[in-house]
Formats: structure tokens, sequence, C-alpha cells
């Protein structure tokens, strides 16, 4: 695996709001690029807001050339619905990325939070406060963004150290 530098989109999955992050990875350097997230509308069908985080995020590969994506994982909530409608946004997300031809990895919440933040079971404010101490230029606008990012960075450190492993 090589370190050179690759550009890196995390995704934290959700129904009402899909959040992204891109940044760009040269070895244990981490450059902020873009950030968002892609709302959708309630009072529409599941199948017209599943679309909308499908094609929002192929746009966004399209203009912006990740090499690689990251995802976070599915967490099981007490909400069975709520469960398995951000696992429906998670797998629209997904089907996006590998329909580009990215590799796409995927992270467990509390092991993105033990990345960034130090702690598994990190509070959100923690998250964005670490993600703006790595990536000073980042500018998320929402929790959701900064999660995205987080999702990146993530997946930038653990690609490092895979790399160092295989080494």
């Amino acid at each position: 695996m090589s370190l050179g530098a690759i550009r890196i989109l995390g995704v934290d999955p959700g129904l009402r709001s899909t959040g992204w992050g891109l940044i760009e990875a040269a070895g244990s350097r981490l450059s902020f690029l873009a950030c968002g997230s892609i709302r959708t509308d309630a009072q529409t069908s599941l199948a017209v807001r599943l679309a909308a985080i499908h094609r929002a995020l192929t746009d966004l590969i399209e203009q912006n050339g990740p090499g690689e994506a990251a995802v976070e994982e599915t967490f099981v909530n007490r909400d069975p619905q709520s469960t398995l409608k951000l696992g429906q946004a998670r797998g629209a997300a997904i089907a996006a990325l590998a329909l580009k031809d990215l590799p796409v990895s995927e992270y467990a919440a509390n092991l993105i939070k033990k990345t960034v933040v130090g702690v598994g079971h990190a509070e959100k404010n923690q998250v964005v406060m670490m993600v703006k101490m790595l990536l000073p230029a980042s500018d998320a606008g929402s929790p959701d963004a900064a999660d995205a990012l987080a999702v990146a960075i993530c997946h930038a450190q653990h690609r490092m150290a895979r790399a160092r492993g295989a080494a």
C-alpha cells in the first residue's frame, strides 16, 4: 500500500443528514479539503431520499476524485425502525462509493472516536474539537460533517498503520 498523497472521503450516513468530509493524507500529514452535509426532505418518500443521498455522493466523487472512502458502521439503537432506516441510508452511500470503484473501509463509531479522540465513548463535542485540532483549516458546519471528517481521519490513521505493518 503506497503512502503517497491520497484523497479520502469520509461518510457519516444518516437519512435526514449524511455528513461527508474530504481530506488528503500524505504519510502522517493530513490536510482538510472540504466537508458538508447532504440533507433530505422528510416529507418525501424513503426511495426519493435514498436516491438523493446516492446522487449527491456520486456528484461529490466525480467533482473531487477521492482515491479511497470510509464509512461509519451502523450502530443498533433502541428503535428498530430508526436502525433499519439508517442502514438503508448507509447502503445508498456505500453503493454510490462502490459504483465509482472506490475501495470502501468501514469503521465502528467507538473505533473512530478512540482513533480521533483517544476515548471510545467520547462525546460529540470532543470529536468536533479534535477534528478542528487535527485539521485546523476545517470548517465543519454540522456535527455530521465533523463526524465524517473523523471517519476520514480514522481511515487515514489505520491505513498508515496497515502500510507500516506490511513493510
